[in-house]
């Protein structure tokens, strides 16, 4: 039995963000968050607490395996909690796994304000940097231009022939279509260079 404790995730930090493990605290802003019809417009439905929580736990769980995830995003001078942003194993089949993605929920009366694209930015780099990750995806229904905007920003590049349908999703569910954007490491590396 390994007695060691796990090392705590890394917190990153941007100019205005900080990226840094969850805390218990973080569970009522997150079902908050996790209710709001705005927020939840391009999912299946909002989640009531209980989901909320338990997708919590898949957050931490996630940690645990990897090292790393959607960490908890904190807006010093603004807010302790604004939602996450992070990178997470993509967890069904499709023509693009196995494959790391990188996600991020926010409040929405944070929304335009450019947090979840800079903090975003610091988890795309701490993916290439230290986890040494060879490409990181993304993806979303087509409707939702915020975060394909955001995807844009980062760099990721997409093809029409890469759409899929979500495999969690039934056949003729309106958000089954969904659009694939992806960045590798060297278009990222081409990015960062002055």
């Amino acid at each position: 039995m390994n007695d060691h404790p796990r090392p705590e995730p890394a917190s990153l930090r941007g100019e205005r963000i900080l990226l840094r493990p969850w805390r218990p605290a973080d569970r009522a802003p997150f079902a908050a968050i996790n209710a709001d019809a705005r927020v939840m417009e391009h999912f299946p439905a909002p989640l009531a607490e209980r989901d909320s929580d338990a997708l919590a736990d898949r957050i931490e769980a996630h940690f645990g395996k990897h090292g790393f995830g959607p960490w908890a995003l904190e807006i010093p001078g603004v807010t302790e909690f604004a939602g996450f942003v992070g990178l997470l194993t993509v967890s069904f089949d499709a023509h693009f796994t196995p494959a790391v993605e990188i996600g991020w929920r926010l409040a929405a009366p944070l929304w335009g304000r450019g947090y979840a694209s800079e903090a975003a930015a610091c988890a795309m780099h701490y993916g290439f940097t230290e986890l040494g990750l060879p490409e990181i995806v993304s993806f979303t229904v087509p409707a939702n231009l915020r975060s394909l905007a955001v995807m844009q920003r980062l760099g990721m590049r997409y093809d029409i022939r890469e759409d899929f349908l979500h495999p969690r999703l039934p056949p003729e569910h309106p958000l089954r279509l969904h659009r694939l954007y992806r960045i590798g490491r060297e278009q990222w590396m081409e990015r960062q260079a002055p």
